[in-house]
């Protein structure tokens, strides 16, 4: 490790992703000295939101099966007789079956050049699985000194260099439209000028405008793709920790506009407030009357258990229709507002979801769930980034020599991210961040959460959309998600269009990826065989749709670890600030973060506590 290093720490914090990152924030929040590494070159780990490029290159990293060997073993030199060592599998076996696709259209260009890193043009239709060029690694130490995930606030972002910052307390909340402009030749007066804007406004707004693949990994640094995908519960413990930590202050968030069904082969929008149910078109009089009056038993279900005490065994589809609802309201409960499966569910549970989405709404918006602008890995990075602010340092692309292998696990996630040409549900504002849930077509099948992303949530070029789709593994992810994405999506090459006069088809993928990804959240110490009772397990992603495991994980091992301190306590306000002289004199001579980070790390405490490791589950 590098020599100006301190050789003592309190916390050794292994692996960024969110419940890592987390621990390491509250940790050094509570004056322990914090050691973060990370053997990848990016923040976030199976967390992590990445440009198209960055993609292409974890694609390419993850179809390759070859394990990663140390090219120097002097670390060996260091243990001594009476220490034991248990080696760590070097190869991340989290991720499986990725398969990549470009749908989109082609052009005269062999290369093209997206911020230094060359990518070939693969065939039309054709995986690219072959034909990604790895993209160059970075240029700077993998000592990292200076505040993690400033990078990602850089101009590429089309923002300022600084991190945005949210009021103390609250979360900011963003809804911002790009705007379009179109450009006409010299010479044009005003009237010719108005006649061209609208005429092009009546073009684009009956066929998209065609997206080749060339543009998409030349404006690659538009994209910020998750590896998994999930949306922020209002009043989620994420959101709640945000706002407590003050570390909401790093990040922006914009509100989902719209729960969407698909139902009878159709999408169609969803209402769930108050407001939008009397609104709604879709609903008859009498449907309004029977889900409010639904909606409100939810919300008080504990109150009344005579109405639900004779079905706690039942489903909660089946407890729906004995509640004299319509069949699409039965829908629309059991698939958008609950969001629970069908057959798996029981009736207690459904209540709960049901009660968890209605106590969200109108916190910050019409639907309960909040997204962070520039994808789900900018969470990690925040909590890394209060971390460093209290002392916390910071080690990217280096490898742990010793760590513990855990037993086999079977759960997995299906993945697919899709860039598309239009929204799955066309509506006179394009700007949309939508929620859908498909269900299963056969029985024993999972339904398929669909998060729809626009360009305003920082996340996709412009006249782009990302799609995420999950759902529970019982394939391949391909095998499990394809079907789905065939009836909402077209992959032909070309948009096709119905006779004339009618709407076009649906929308067009360009490219597409499909993965799986490990879901580890039940992995604990009693997972392992010979856990040193200093070192603590932190899982993956999990499946569900909010991030409470994450959360919960976290918090559940920094009081294992400091019962007595508290959990991610609000920063002090600077003018609260105590210096020491003694500790700002060490500061100067000794290993220092950043100038903009000098003032709050004073604020640690020396502790005699012994190591402690926290580390990131991994496949052997």
């Amino acid at each position: 490790m590098a020599d100006n290093l301190p050789s003592e720490f309190d916390v050794v914090v292994i692996g960024t992703g969110l419940p890592e990152s987390i621990i390491a924030a509250a940790c050094a929040r509570s004056g322990q000295r914090v050691l973060h590494v990370d053997s990848r070159n990016y923040y976030g780990g199976n967390w992590a939101s990445f440009s198209f490029s960055g993609l292409l290159s974890w694609i390419k990293e993850n179809q390759q099966n070859t394990d990663i060997k140390d090219e120097c073993e002097d670390w060996r030199k260091l243990i001594l007789e009476n220490e034991e060592v248990i080696s760590l599998n070097k190869k991340d076996k989290t991720i499986q079956h990725v398969e990549a696709f470009c749908f989109g259209d082609q052009d005269a260009a062999e290369d093209v050049e997206e911020a230094g890193a060359l990518a070939r043009v693969p065939a039309f239709g054709t995986s690219v699985a072959e034909e990604v060029a790895e993209e160059p690694e970075k240029e700077c130490s993998p000592l990292e000194s200076s505040v993690p995930g400033a990078e990602n606030w850089e101009s590429d972002k089309a923002t300022s260099t600084d991190p945005p910052n949210a009021a103390e307390g609250s979360v900011t909340e963003v809804n911002s439209e790009n705007e379009s402009s179109h450009s006409t030749a010299s010479g044009e007066s005003t009237l010719e000028l108005g006649k061209s804007e609208a005429a092009l406004s009546e073009v684009s707004a009956q066929e998209p405008k065609k997206i080749t693949y060339s543009q998409i990994v030349r404006e690659g640094r538009r994209f910020n793709i998750d590896l998994v995908s999930k949306l922020l519960y209002s009043r989620g413990l994420l959101i709640e920790l945000l706002i407590k930590s003050n570390v909401s202050r790093y990040a922006e968030f914009k509100n989902a506009t719209r729960i969407l069904a698909f139902r009878e082969g159709k999408v169609e929008q969803v209402p769930c407030s108050r407001a939008d149910v009397f609104n709604s078109r879709q609903l008859a009089m009498v449907e309004k009357r029977m889900l409010m009056k639904f909606l409100t038993f939810c919300l008080e279900y504990e109150q009344h258990p005579d109405e639900y005490q004779d079905y706690k065994n039942s489903t909660f589809a089946q407890f729906l229709k004995t509640r004299k609802l319509t069949p699409s309201l039965q829908h629309f409960i059991l698939h958008s507002i609950a969001m629970v499966s069908e057959n798996d569910c029981n009736t207690l549970e459904g209540l709960q979801a049901t009660r968890k989405f209605l106590q969200c709404l109108g916190r910050y918006g019409n639907t309960p769930f909040l997204f962070p602008l520039y994808g789900q890995g900018e969470i990690p990075q925040c909590f890394c980034r209060m971390c460093a602010v209290f002392g916390g340092i910071y080690c990217l692309r280096h490898s742990v020599q010793c760590l513990v292998v855990d037993k086999e696990s079977g759960r997995q996630l299906s993945r697919a991210v899709l860039i598309t040409d239009q929204s799955v549900l066309k509506t006179d504002s394009e700007q949309q961040v939508s929620i859908l849930t498909v269900p299963p077509v056969d029985l024993g099948q999972p339904a398929v959460c669909v998060i729809e992303l626009c360009s305003s949530t920082m996340t996709c070029m412009k006249d782009t959309y990302l799609v995420h789709l999950t759902c529970p593994s019982t394939k391949t992810a391909r095998e499990d998600l394809e079907p789905v994405v065939q009836k909402l999506f077209s992959l032909n090459a070309e948009t096709e269009k119905e006779t004339k006069g009618e709407e076009l088809e649906k929308p067009r993928v360009l490219w597409a990826v499909y993965f799986n990804m490990r879901d580890s959240s039940g992995i604990d110490r009693n997972s392992y065989s010979g856990l040193p009772s200093n070192v603590y397990v932190c899982s993956g992603p999990d499946s569900a749709l909010g991030n409470d495991c994450a959360v919960k994980q976290a918090e559940t091992v920094f009081q294992e670890m400091f019962p007595t301190e508290e959990f991610c306590p609000a920063p002090p306000n600077p003018e609260d600030i105590i210096y020491d002289e003694d500790e700002i004199a060490s500061e100067e001579t000794g290993f220092n973060n950043s100038p903009e980070t000098k003032p709050e790390s004073s604020l640690q405490e020396s502790s005699s506590r012994g190591s402690t490791g926290v580390k990131e589950h991994t496949e052997e």
